[in-house]
């Protein structure tokens, strides 16, 4: 069973919301120094136009695909099943264990179905734990790329096995240190204060606030990232074949892309 099709309207949707996405991330290193610091103010608006972005992926995705209600429901149960693992890790350390389930589900159902799964996994887990705030957007963003990431790595049809597991695996752990750059990115400019040596300084060349990024990362949130990216490698190496073998199977059940069939019937009706 191969992942879900990702057709020209999936992938313009989804380089539509990517686009705004690191705008959203990224527009503090090009700002001037009238600008404000911080993205409580615009987060909301970015959450605004995320939603509809998102609907227009799933709207792409069974257009190009033509998933039906059975993809819906699978996207249900594997949001909740992420979002009740997210709060095990209760983030201590950064040991987040959805990350791996996310990781897999992207690499048997497609980046287009990967993406708006990491995004309303996040969504749903920070509605179970409290953890709405300016930073909720982002967060779906990032979850969201990094499981529509797992979707684009390559021997989707024909690799399997202890390969294929290395592959998931190695992804896990720089896709979850990533995840936590991109992260830092967002609550940097207002988070680091101004007083300090690794602080953002709108306004400044962007090559200073870059390498004082990477200082602030070295010396802040290098000790979460790389905890949950040890764990999400570990996760996928321990319990990856198992969880890749349910879904599969899942899948090929659902049968999404099947092509109905019309037989008649011996008393007349047609009948599928």
């Amino acid at each position: 069973m191969s992942a879900v099709r990702l057709g020209p309207r999936s992938a313009l949707a989804l380089l539509l919301v990517s686009a705004v996405g690191v705008a959203g991330f990224g527009w503090p290193l090009l700002a001037d120094s009238r600008s404000g610091l911080a993205h409580s103010a615009d987060a909301p608006w970015l959450f605004a136009l995320l939603l509809p972005l998102l609907l227009a992926v799933v709207a792409a995705t069974i257009a190009d695909a033509g998933l039906d209600a059975k993809a819906v429901a699978m996207l249900g149960v594997l949001a909740a099943a992420g979002a009740a693992l997210r709060p095990l890790g209760a983030g201590t350390a950064g040991l987040e264990p959805m990350f791996f389930l996310m990781v897999l589900a992207g690499r048997v159902l497609g980046p287009g179905f990967g993406f708006v799964l990491g995004s309303v996994s996040m969504f749903a887990s920070a509605l179970l734990t409290g953890g709405v705030g300016p930073w909720l957007p982002f967060q779906m963003l990032g979850l969201g790329w990094v499981s529509m990431g797992a979707g684009l790595l390559p021997g989707a049809r024909r690799l399997r096995g202890r390969g294929e597991l290395a592959l998931l695996a190695g992804y896990g752990a720089v896709s979850a240190v990533g995840y936590g750059l991109v992260l830092d990115l967002q609550g940097w400019p207002y988070l680091a204060g101004l007083s300090s040596d690794v602080s953002f300084v709108p306004g400044d060349p962007l090559p200073e606030n870059l390498g004082r990024f990477l200082a602030y990362v070295l010396t802040t949130s290098l000790g979460f990232d790389l905890p949950r990216a040890l764990l999400n490698g570990g996760l996928i190496l321990l319990c990856g074949g198992a969880v890749l073998r349910a879904l599969r199977r899942a899948t090929r059940r659902a049968a999404f892309e099947a092509e109905a069939r019309f037989e008649p019937g011996e008393g007349g009706p047609w009948q599928a």
